[in-house]
């Protein structure tokens, strides 16, 4: 997922992907179709489930920035904080 440089829009396969609060279960919603999203990063401690902990499914574009994360790497624009 890309984002711009505020962090208030998200590109996912296709999609542009807005941040709004008030949603009840969601943090990102989709400018064409108004879906709703829940978008958060990676943890290190493999606890990326919303709700608890559970097996991500991991975009395949992703597996080799998604291990090196968990290794140790920073998140691709993420370097500096």
């Amino acid at each position: 997922m890309d984002f711009s440089k505020t962090w208030s829009t998200g590109y996912f396969h296709g999609r542009t992907l807005r941040r709004a609060g008030g949603m009840f279960d969601a943090n990102f919603y989709d400018v064409q179709t108004n879906e709703e999203f829940w978008v958060s990063g990676p943890k290190r401690d493999r606890t990326d489930g919303r709700y608890g902990p559970s097996n991500p499914e991991i975009d395949p574009e992703a597996v080799e920035t998604y291990h090196a994360f968990l290794e140790g790497a920073p998140l691709p624009g993420r370097e500096n904080g």
